[in-house]
């Protein structure tokens, strides 16, 4: 009796353990799927990526720097030309 059941459980065991085993690859598969079709749809979207938003936002503060750097020249040459600012 005892050889009988030492058996069923070692059978149990196995089945138990190759169960997990294909849950887990199944749960990579969803995952991977569900990434790709995640990714298509940002793309589809006309998403910007996360670098390129990050190169324009660096360009955007650059340039408004310079404006600022330019505005107060133009002041101070129309200063000292005495004209009065439009």
């Amino acid at each position: 009796m005892t050889q009988t059941s030492n058996r069923i459980f070692d059978e149990l065991a196995r089945v138990m353990t190759d169960a997990a085993g294909a849950a887990q690859g199944v749960k990579r598969e969803v995952e991977t799927l569900v990434r790709s079709q995640g990714e298509r749809f940002l793309r589809d979207m006309d998403v910007v990526a996360r670098e390129e938003f990050e190169a324009v936002k660096a360009m955007a503060e650059k340039a408004r720097a310079e404006n600022a750097r330019l505005e107060a020249r133009i002041a101070e040459l129309e200063r000292r030309l005495g004209i009065a600012p439009a």
